[in-house]
C-alpha cells in the first residue's frame, strides 16, 4: 500500500491469512491498475461503519444469556449495503469487516446498485430451541435496528440463517418503525414478500458462470467431475446444476466427513441424506475419505462452498483440479492463491463466482418496491443473462491486463466504487 495509515485499524490485528488479511492483500494487488483513483484506496481498506452490540435473551429455562453480534457497512457509496447474516460461533468481528469488503466489491463486480455489508451474532444456534432463536434473532435486529433499512442496509441468509431468520427480521423492524416494510431483508418467505429463485440463486449461479469459464477453456462439462466442500443451500444446489448438464459429483465434503466415488455420486440420494444427522458419512453409495485426502481428488472442478479461509497453502499444493470455483466467500487463502496460479490452475474467485445469490436479492427488493412480482422462468433467465455479462467483461479484463480472474474481478468492481466515491466527493 502507497500509505500505511489507510489500512491500520486499532481495533483489529490482521494476519496474513485471517479473513481480513486476506481481504487486504486482494486489495493491494490491484491498486497498480487504478490510477489516479488509488488516492481514495483508503475507503476501500476502511470500513465506513461497524457496530458492536450486547444480544440479550431469556431462554427457556428462565436464564439470561449474552451473545456479541455484528453489523458492519463496509462502503455504500454506490447504494445502499446489502449482505448476509450469519449465526456462528466463530463469528469475529474481522471476519464481518471482511465479508463486507467482499460484499462490496462483488456488488460492484456485477454492477448492482448496492454498497457491501455484512452482520453476524456469535452463537451455535443449534443448540437454542425454536423459541429461543426467535428471540435472539428480534433482539439482534432490534439492536442493529438503526443501521438498516430498505434504502439504508439490506440483510438477507447467510451461513446459519433462512427464510425464517429473514421473516422475524423483517416483522421486528416493521413494528418497530410502525409499518410493514418487506423491502428491508431479502431471501424471505414467498407469502411476507420474497421471490422465486431466491433459494437456489446462488448455487445456480454458481453454475452459469462455471459454465462460461468452461467454454472459455474448452472444458467439456457433460463427463468432468467435479469435487464440492461444503453441502449446505450452495453446495447442494451447485451439484444438482452440474449433474444435470452431465457432470460426475465424484467427492463431496461436509462438517461431519467426505464422501467418494469415481463414477459419480447420486446427487438427490446425496442431498436427503446430508440433511440427516451425521451429514454426508450417512450415504452409502462410496466410500469415505480423511479431510486432506477430499483435497487431492482427481477432477476437473474444485468447488469450496463452506467458510473462509478453507483452502490453505498446504492443500493448493496437492489440488488436482483444473479448476477452483469459489463457492464460499474468502475460501483460498493468499498464499494458497499464489500456489494455484504457479501451478496453472484457474481459480474463478468468490466475487462474481457466488454472486447469483445477491443478483437475486437485487431482483427481491426491486420486487418488493412494486409490489409486482416475476415467475420463475423470468428471474432465472435474467439471472443467467447478468451472472454471464459480468463475466464476460471479467473474463476480457483478465486477457487485457494479462491477470488473475481475481484480479481482473477487483478491477473492475474496486474501479466502480472508487469512481462513485470521487464522483460523490467528501462532506463537509
Amino acid at each position: 500500500m502507497s500509505d500505511a495509515s489507510t489500512t491500520t485499524l486499532s481495533y483489529v490485528t490482521p494476519t496474513p491469512t485471517s479473513p481480513w488479511g486476506t481481504y487486504l492483500a486482494q486489495i493491494e494487488a490491484v491498486e497498480p491498475y487504478l490510477g489516479s483513483l488509488s488516492r481514495w484506496i483508503g475507503t476501500l481498506t476502511r470500513p465506513k461503519r461497524a457496530l458492536i452490540v450486547d444480544v440479550p435473551i431469556e431462554m427457556d429455562d428462565g436464564s439470561i444469556a449474552h451473545y456479541e453480534g455484528y453489523r458492519v457497512q463496509h462502503s455504500l457509496s454506490r447504494g445502499p449495503g446489502k449482505g448476509g447474516v450469519r449465526f456462528h460461533p466463530d463469528v469475529t468481528l474481522e471476519e464481518v469487516m471482511a465479508l463486507a469488503g467482499w460484499m462490496t466489491v462483488k456488488n460492484a463486480a456485477v454492477n448492482l446498485p448496492f454498497g457491501g455489508a455484512k452482520g453476524g451474532v456469535r452463537v451455535d444456534p443449534k443448540v437454542l430451541s425454536r423459541k429461543e432463536l426467535e428471540r435472539l434473532t428480534r433482539r439482534y435486529t432490534s439492536e442493529i435496528g438503526l443501521l438498516i433499512g430498505p434504502q439504508r442496509d439490506i440483510p438477507a441468509p447467510d451461513v446459519n440463517t433462512d427464510a425464517q431468520i429473514m421473516a422475524w427480521m423483517m416483522d421486528t423492524y416493521s413494528a418497530n418503525v410502525g409499518a410493514t416494510t418487506t423491502g428491508v431483508v431479502t431471501g424471505k418467505p414467498l407469502l411476507l414478500g420474497g421471490s422465486l429463485g431466491r433459494v437456489k440463486a446462488t448455487g445456480r449461479g454458481v453454475y452459469f458462470v462455471g459454465r462460461e469459464l468452461a467454454k472459455r477453456l474448452n472444458v467439456d462439462i457433460k463427463g468432468a467431475r467435479v469435487a464440492i466442500q461444503g453441502f449446505g443451500n450452495v453446495g447442494s444446489v451447485t451439484a444438482e446444476m452440474f449433474a444435470e448438464a452431465g457432470a460426475k459429483i465424484v467427492a463431496v465434503q461436509d462438517q461431519y466427513g467426505s464422501v467418494h466415488h469415481p463414477a459419480g455420486l447420486d446427487v438427490a440420494q446425496l442431498t436427503a441424506v446430508a440433511r440427516q444427522p451425521g451429514g454426508v458419512t450417512g450415504y452409502r453409495g462410496g466410500e469415505s475419505l480423511s479431510p486432506e485426502e477430499f483435497w487431492a481428488t482427481d477432477c476437473e472442478f474444485l468447488i469450496p462452498a463452506a467458510l473462509e479461509g478453507q483452502l490453505t497453502a498446504s492443500r493448493a499444493r496437492v489440488v488436482k483440479a483444473r479448476v477452483v470455483i469459489e463457492a464460499a466467500n474468502g475460501p483460498t487463502t493468499t498464499e494458497a492463491d499464489l500456489v494455484l496460479r504457479d501451478r496453472g490452475i484457474v481459480v474463478l474467485p468468490d466475487v462474481i463466482a457466488n454472486a447469483g445469490g445477491v443478483t437475486v436479492s437485487y431482483f427481491e427488493w426491486v420486487q418488493d418496491f412494486s409490489s409486482f412480482f416475476w415467475s420463475e422462468g423470468e428471474i432465472n433467465q435474467r439471472l443467467d443473462q447478468i451472472m454471464t455479462g459480468a463475466f464476460a467483461t471479467i473474463w476480457d479484463t483478465h486477457l487485457q491486463h494479462r491477470v488473475t480472474l481475481r484480479t481482473a474481478a477487483f478491477i473492475i468492481g474496486c474501479t466502480r466504487v472508487l469512481q462513485a466515491r470521487a464522483e460523490r466527493g467528501l462532506y463537509p
